[in-house]
This record gives C-alpha cells, sequence and structure tokens, in this order.
C-alpha cells in the first residue's frame, strides 16, 4: 500500500533560498477532486505522472503515482482538468534523512509559499528551521486542489 505521511507549513522568511539543492517547475490539473480522492496529472520537465490521493486519517494520505508519457500528460491538462492548472516551483532543501519541498506558486497563487516535509511516520521527530512559520497541514484550503479550484489570491 502506498502511503503519504506529510506535514504542511507556511514559510515566514526567504532565509530558505540559500539551503536549495534544486528546483523545477511543475504544471499540475486535476480530473477530480472530492471528499473521496484527487486525481492529478502532473509535468516536470520532460517527466510526466498520473497521481491518486485520498485522505486516510490525520496527516496520513492513501497515494499513487504512476509514470505517463509527456505527450498524453498534455493532452490530460489541456483537455480533460477542471478548472485552471496550477503551477509552482518546487524548491529541494536536505534536513538530514529527509528533505523540504518549498512550493513557490505562480499565476493566481502568487506569494503563496508552503514548505512540506514527508515523514517515515505521524509520530516521526524533525527539526524545525528558523523559516518555518505555522502549520497548515489540517487546513484544506492549502490542498493543491483546492487551490486549483479557489486560488490564494481570491481567498486573502
Amino acid at each position: 500500500m502506498a502511503l503519504e505521511i506529510e506535514r504542511k507549513f507556511l514559510v515566514r522568511s526567504d532565509e530558505w533560498r540559500v539551503q536549495v539543492q534544486s528546483r523545477e517547475l511543475l504544471k499540475q490539473g486535476y480530473l477530480t477532486s472530492g471528499a473521496a480522492c484527487s486525481i492529478r496529472a502532473r509535468v516536470a520537465g520532460e517527466q510526466a505522472w498520473l497521481n491518486i490521493k485520498a485522505k486516510r486519517s490525520g496527516m496520513t494520505r492513501l497515494e499513487f503515482e504512476y509514470p505517463i508519457p509527456r505527450a498524453d500528460a498534455d493532452e490530460i491538462l489541456s483537455e480533460l482538468c477542471n478548472g485552471p492548472l496550477l503551477e509552482k516551483y518546487r524548491h529541494r532543501i536536505p534536513a538530514g534523512e529527509l528533505a523540504w519541498e518549498i512550493d513557490e506558486f505562480l499565476g493566481a497563487n502568487a506569494g503563496l509559499i508552503v514548505a512540506e516535509i514527508e515523514l517515515p511516520s505521524e509520530q516521526a521527530q524533525f527539526t524545525r528551521p528558523p523559516w518555518l512559520g505555522e502549520e497548515v497541514t489540517d487546513d484544506v484550503r492549502y490542498y493543491n486542489f483546492n487551490l486549483a479550484l479557489k486560488p490564494y489570491r481570491e481567498w486573502v
């Protein structure tokens, strides 16, 4: 079973930028999103994936991700997705055995920067860097599929 255990935080300063090891532009769109699950297509460079996520409990979700041809992803994004596409730069910062992923949103979500850390268990400990702000793991407004439907600029 594929599980994702992730905590999500707002970022309170730009101090993280000097620690970035890699950055990529992501574009994603949602075929469906509802109470049971969300299904999305995502592209990064020449790679593409189809992803299914479903809330399980707390910060744990079921997640299934499958590589698909880039041309298929482009067609899915242009023809099948609900709402506008979500675009963001994903920056990666190593954190010992873990890594921070900092999503810097573009377009209608510009101004929003969210830090995520994927954990091996819900009880796993991690060091909070000084640039980390308020935790928003349980705030559904910050779920990517909700940001595609109701962008950040509409609710701040």
